[in-house]
Parts: C-alpha cells; sequence; structure tokens
C-alpha cells in the first residue's frame, strides 16, 4: 500500500482540491480515493489534516430533482417534530434534549409567558 504524498499548509500543488473546494466549483469526489493530504502544524496538538481530492477526476455534483428534493423537505420538517408533544417546535429540536424546549423544561408555575 502506497503512502499519500503530504504537503504543508498552503503548499499542495495546483490540480488538487478539498471536498468544500471542489462543491464551491460545482463539482463532487465522485468515487475517487483520497489523492493526497495536507497538514496545519499545531503548537500543542497534532496536526490539523484536510484530504485532497484530484480535480481532473472529480465529477459535475448531481442537480435537485423534485424527488429528492420533497425528501428533504420531509426529512427537515420530521427533525421540527417533537416526539413528546407531537407539535411543531419552529425549529429544529436538539439532539441533547430529543424534545422540545417547553417539554424538556416545563414551567413550575403553569404560566407560558412572564408579567
Amino acid at each position: 500500500m502506497a503512502a499519500l504524498p503530504v504537503y504543508r499548509w498552503r503548499l499542495a500543488p495546483d490540480g488538487y482540491a478539498t471536498r468544500r473546494q471542489l462543491r464551491a466549483a460545482g463539482l463532487r469526489p465522485g468515487g475517487q480515493g483520497v489523492a493526497a493530504q495536507l497538514e496545519r502544524p499545531r503548537r500543542r496538538r497534532g496536526p490539523l489534516v484536510a484530504y485532497l481530492y484530484r480535480v481532473d477526476l472529480a465529477q459535475p455534483v448531481r442537480p435537485m430533482t423534485p424527488a429528492r428534493r420533497a425528501a428533504l423537505a420531509k426529512a427537515n420538517a420530521a427533525r421540527r417534530v417533537c416526539p413528546s408533544c407531537r407539535r411543531d417546535a419552529g425549529y429544529v429540536i436538539p439532539v441533547s434534549l430529543g424534545i422540545c424546549v417547553p417539554c424538556a423544561y416545563p414551567d413550575p408555575n403553569g404560566s407560558e409567558g412572564s408579567p
């Protein structure tokens, strides 16, 4: 197994890009493996690592179809519904709580607003 080439921060040659850079250019890795890695040294911890992909092997991003758009909207709507009270919370339910904020922290006085 061959080792990946490692480049220092900002010194990678042309023709390589990170996933974010590919996405900004309207591309995706398209099944290719990681071609190289970029390392940014840090003082007290290990280096930050970014994986690089070859731009010439990248493929265009697949277009959003109406069916994919509908499925994404349905999934995002499901993240807003509280499993406890079954109401739309108006925001994405925090994973740390698992339920909406009013269900997680009920008001002991029973009043909704402050005087």
